[in-house]
């Protein structure tokens, strides 16, 4: 099991609509995906522009190769990638203990 991190900027003004579109973009297109397990999207409390969107995945290759090489991700993008200010930083963790 893994984590991704994906530690992501918006543009100013867009809080309501950019957590309404991940919100439809993980439920059309990233909970379908092979390896999905869940996800959270939290907003700093220092900087309302930025937000942390964690998504669990079996395996690194389900994110990397399956949802990454799939028609799913340019639904995501297509949904979310307006709202951002500049691409976002995404990082995998480790779960295992």
């Amino acid at each position: 099991m893994i984590l991704e991190l994906a530690d992501i900027k918006i543009l100013a003004g867009q809080h309501r609509a950019f957590e309404q579109a991940v919100h439809q973009g993980v439920e059309l297109a990233i909970s379908k995906a092979k390896g999905f397990q869940r996800y959270e999207l939290r907003q700093s409390l220092e900087t309302p522009e930025r937000y942390a969107l964690l998504i669990q995945w079996d395996t690194l290759e389900d994110h990397t190769l399956g949802f990454r090489g799939s028609p799913a991700y340019a639904t995501w993008r297509g949904l979310v990638g307006q709202f951002f200010a500049q691409p976002p930083f995404v990082e995998h963790f480790s779960l295992s203990q």
